[in-house]
């Protein structure tokens, strides 16, 4: 099971579900940025079900004939973060990311995408000091205190908890991500793939997706 590297609370719980009603079924998860992902899989990566962060990057694999037909499962956006107790006072995607050491998702990452569209909207051109290849990284990044600031999505700062804290930007949930999730073609596991994505798209999958942060599409 291939998924975004900001699923991971999901994916795992999704998971703990369906070994729960098939026993003697074990889940094993990948979880990493979705570009990443969409190459392996399209190389011939033994993966069974496909979860991005976008849909433009699930548009690779289905162009690839990698996938089945996607259908999206949640929404989330990007917000900016920082240490806590933001020791360098950052106040926004503004004047004060000058003196700050502030790291991105890299621009072919989902979550670097959402943090190009962000400054965009905000009219601010940012200076990371590193561009990482998925979010948690970013997120790793900030919560240690090796950046001050970072984007990530609002799933990934709940997740962190008192580790970072929120900094409003104007604008952020108009800046959107749709997760599709897909069947990979070809899979030796079709039933327990379909019934996985089942469980995700189905009431308990939802309940998980709402209780970490994501929006319903």
């Amino acid at each position: 099971m291939f998924a975004a590297a900001s699923l991971v609370d999901v994916a795992e719980r999704v998971s703990d579900a369906v070994e729960a009603e098939h026993p003697g079924l074990t889940v094993n998860l990948s979880l990493a940025g979705s570009s990443d992902l969409v190459s392996q899989v399209a190389s011939g990566a033994p993966a069974d079900v496909l979860v991005t962060a976008d849909e433009a990057t699930m548009a690779r694999a289905v162009e690839a004939g990698a996938v089945e037909e996607p259908v999206v499962v949640a929404v989330n956006h990007p917000v900016l973060v920082v240490t806590s107790g933001n020791p360098a006072r950052v106040t926004g995607l503004d004047g004060t990311l000058e003196d700050a050491v502030l790291v991105v998702c890299a621009p072919q990452v989902p979550c670097g995408t959402a943090a190009t569209e962000l400054a965009e909207r905000a009219g601010a051109a940012l200076a990371p000091a590193s561009e990482e290849l998925s979010v948690t990284d970013v997120l790793g990044k900030v919560a240690s205190g090796q950046a001050d600031a970072g984007i990530v999505y609002a799933t990934d700062a709940r997740r962190a908890g008192d580790a970072v804290e929120l900094v409003p930007v104007p604008g952020t949930e108009e800046v959107t991500n749709r997760y599709p999730a897909a069947v990979v073609a070809g899979t030796d596991a079709p039933e327990a793939a379909r019934e996985w994505l089942a469980v995700l798209t189905g009431e308990t999958g939802r309940e998980i997706l709402v209780d970490a942060g994501f929006g319903r599409p």
